[in-house]
């Protein structure tokens, strides 16, 4: 064989390894491994997805990011090693050891949590309307992709999440049913109207889940939390005809985790003591987390890191990396700690409003205008509806290959008719076509709540006492304020893991997790007062600054505040470099 054959060979070689890679099959499976009714070992479901996924852009798509990460945790694992070498890991870890003694003595015990989840939700939905559905293997499925999988189709592997013709390869006898979201709607109000009753500042997570403090409850009525919770899913099941699986424990996250230990229609109570506490949490697969999803999940196994428990091990590594890992989220989910007090999100907090949709995709100019002008459309009547207007824009945009990207532009003036949305969104998308789109949004930050008095809401940002002097006039010191770059894109993939590289730290600041600050050259009273739309801090500045510090934001893992989506954010996913760069467009 000619040396050019016996290339082509190690190369197919090496592609067809890259391919069976258990990281790249685990990936490839999506963010739904774990839910109720899926078979514990999922080893061969995985190799046949990846057999029928093959050649698909979303194959590919994900066997890029597969190689994004193994290079990105392969600098982890060199930066581990040089500091096993130079660091004095017995006096780190005595200090994390100080640190697990503080946070332990803010253990709260006292609060009764509970977190609801209704059982395979859209599928049950569905079961209201069309009881032949019972006992069989069926998907509701929305723009090809599962949303719900009923319990029996999960049993082939069959999730939400998947692509249509996967969850078909799997599962030969599948039915599909399109979703209605009007259905959903009806019952999800139906389900959250029972929950109130139980706690009026319930936090409502989701068309199919919410978390509630049933403390004030169980005292006024007498009641022990198992009794109360059997009561409540016996009512949600009554006047809803739809099953709910419960959890319960002293705070939020364990709440989570417990409401899926006896999924359907189960509940279960975790003892409200620190050694069950710990003793549960500790077996607990990473992955079982909430919050730490594939990418996490694969960056704590690299470093020995499989259970909870594992945590404690490495707590010298963690520490010294925090750029690389969420060193307080590990480090509570450790102790068994999370929020134990509930209150429903206020006015007040809102950081942006939004709209998106996802559709088959489109290429041509006049069809992706059409999307947009309609999207503009839906966030015109949610601003008004909601009394808001804002002075940032945001362009999100997925492609065909399953990649996401985000423009930005921000205003002096206040924004929220559709016609300069649509304006605006058209502005920042048209230099990077030609492109095969799939999904688009809009949103509005850097607020103003126009149901706000005189006095509060966004005035108060130009009248704050900080910028005062002590004679009342506008104070002429100079403010820090972020450097001003160059225009950047924001990369930020499917989902939720951000693809975003910085570009400015050194060695230290990486190190420390801080974030670099620079004085800037320009007056302070020249520029505008803008609200990231990621973190919601104010700061002075032009538009390239703001975009800075929103793909500051981005690269930390703070997405999901933006995104609402879901979990691979714990760690950091930016790739650090010394020098200055610019991200490619799109295409």
């Amino acid at each position: 064989m000619n040396e050019e054959g016996e290339e082509g060979v190690a190369k197919s070689t090496q592609l067809s390894q890259s391919s069976q890679a258990p990281s790249f099959l685990r990936r490839l499976a999506g963010q739904s491994v774990h839910k109720a009714g899926l078979l514990p070992d999922q080893t061969e479901i995985q190799k046949r997805i990846a057999e029928v996924s093959r050649g698909t852009k979303h194959y590919e798509n994900e066997k890029r990011r597969d190689k994004e990460w193994t290079e990105r945790i392969n600098k982890i694992l060199e930066r581990r090693d040089e500091l096993l070498r130079t660091a004095d890991i017995p006096r780190v870890e005595a200090k994390v050891d100080k640190i697990f003694a503080e946070m332990e003595a803010k253990r709260d015990l006292t609060q009764s949590i509970v977190h609801v989840d209704m059982d395979a939700f859209y599928a049950n939905v569905e079961m209201l309307y069309n009881p032949d559905l019972a006992g069989k293997p069926f998907a509701v499925v929305g723009l090809g992709i599962v949303t719900t999988a009923s319990y029996e189709a999960r049993k082939y592997g069959a999730r939400s999440g998947m692509p249509e013709f996967v969850a078909k390869a799997l599962c030969k006898d599948l039915l599909i049913v399109p979703v209605d979201y009007k259905r959903v709607g009806e019952q999800s109000r139906k389900v959250m109207l029972v929950l109130r009753d139980y706690d009026p500042n319930m936090y409502i997570a989701g068309c199919d889940e919410a978390y509630l403090n049933l403390t004030t409850y169980l005292t006024d009525h007498n009641m022990k939390v198992e009794d109360c919770v059997q009561q409540l899913r016996d009512r949600v099941h009554k006047e809803t005809g739809l099953t709910a699986s419960a959890g319960i424990a002293p705070n939020v996250m364990l709440a989570k985790i417990c409401s899926d230990r006896n999924k359907p229609n189960g509940q279960f109570h975790l003892p409200f003591n620190r050694e069950d506490v710990l003793k549960f949490i500790h077996e607990l697969p990473v992955r079982k987390v909430p919050y730490i999803g594939r990418v996490g999940e694969r960056v704590l196994e690299s470093i020995g890191i499989k259970t909870v428990g594992d945590i404690a091990k490495e707590r010298a590594i963690i520490h010294l990396m925090p750029r690389r890992f969420a060193v307080d989220f590990l480090f509570s989910t450790y102790l068994g700690l999370g929020m134990s007090k509930l209150q429903s999100a206020q006015r007040e907090e809102r950081k942006s409003v939004g709209a998106s949709r996802t559709f088959r995709p489109v290429d041509t100019e006049q069809a992706i205008w059409q999307k947009l002008e309609y999207i503009a459309s839906l966030l015109e009547r949610d601003l008004e509806a909601e009394g808001w207007t804002g002075k940032t824009v945001t362009l999100t945009f997925k492609l065909d290959t399953f990649q996401v990207f985000t423009r930005m532009k921000s205003f002096s003036r206040w924004i929220s008719k559709k016609e300069d949305l649509f304006k605006i969104g058209k502005e920042l998308l048209k230099p990077e076509l030609p492109l095969r789109i799939r999904l688009l949004g809009l949103r509005v930050s850097n607020m103003k709540d126009l149901r706000a008095p005189e006095d509060q809401g966004i005035k108060k940002y130009f009248h704050s006492e900080s910028e005062k002097d002590a004679s009342g006039s506008p104070s002429k010191k100079k403010r820090k304020v972020e450097p001003e770059p160059e225009q950047r894109i924001h990369d930020v993939d499917s989902g939720t893991e951000s693809a975003t590289e910085t570009i400015k730290d050194e060695e230290t600041q990486e190190e420390e997790g801080e974030e670099p600050e620079h004085e800037s050259q320009d007056s302070p009273v020249s520029l505008d007062l803008q609200i990231c739309p990621i973190c919601g801090r104010e700061m002075r500045c032009n538009n390239a600054t703001l975009n800075e510090h929103v793909d500051w934001c981005l690269s930390k893992g703070t997405i999901m505040d933006a995104t609402s989506l879901r979990n691979d954010n714990v760690f950091s996913n930016s790739a650090s470099a010394k020098g200055k760069g610019k991200r490619k467009a799109p295409g």
